[in-house]
């Protein structure tokens, strides 16, 4: 994962203090990231900067995803879709990546090796046609994982290509999982209840 540095941090990394960081700063000779509260931070990228070393290459990658074998036709056509887009945009991507499993199983193969390549700074844009094509929930994380970590993230916003019966078996499938632990609860609850009548019903034979 890129390394981060709080100011204090990457005064010391380059040798200079956190006054010339802070003038730097207002100036935009080496302008400071900045966490949601508002706190500068650094990261390997801003050393590499500052001292002429040549960025890494980093790719531009396109990702679909559907939840099963049986949208292999929108899988297809997201394809299409992503491509034509990218093609008037006069985006060259370097590699493309398709998937199929829930956007809310978050173990899918290749999306853990597309986070991986994002935390170590090998992807500078992900382009999706909408963003649950990454995940069902958590985007806003996501997003601000990639962003922690130097790639831009292009949402196309293409509805269509956004199945609607997976919104319905996703929301299904969430029913099923709280009902079942509702039910487990329900029946915890009567298990607990019938011991504790047991219990009173028999008190200890040694008292």
């Amino acid at each position: 994962m890129n390394k981060i540095y709080r100011l204090h941090e990457f005064a010391k990394r380059i040798g200079k203090s956190t006054s010339t960081l802070r003038r730097w700063d207002r100036e935009g000779t080496l302008k400071a990231k900045r966490f949601p509260s508002g706190h500068r931070y650094y990261d390997e990228s801003d050393v590499r900067r500052l001292f002429g070393i040549k960025e890494p290459d980093r790719k531009i990658v396109v990702y679909c995803r559907v939840s099963s074998s049986g949208q292999r036709n929108d899988l297809k056509s997201q394809i299409e879709a992503m491509e034509q887009f990218c093609l008037a945009s006069g985006i060259a991507v370097d590699e493309w990546i398709s998937e199929t499993g829930s956007g809310m199983n978050f173990k899918r193969k290749k999306f853990l090796a597309l986070m991986t390549a994002i935390q170590r700074g090998e992807v500078k844009q992900l382009i999706v046609a909408h963003k649950d094509r990454l995940v069902r929930f958590g985007f806003d994380c996501f997003q601000y994982m990639a962003e922690q970590n130097g790639c831009e993230l292009l949402i196309v916003n293409q509805e269509s290509l956004s199945p609607q019966e997976e919104m319905v078996n996703d929301l299904m499938a969430i029913v099923h999982v709280f009902s079942s632990r509702l039910y487990g609860l329900r029946s915890y609850k009567k298990t607990l209840r019938e011991a504790l009548k047991y219990d009173a019903s028999h008190p200890d034979i040694s008292e």
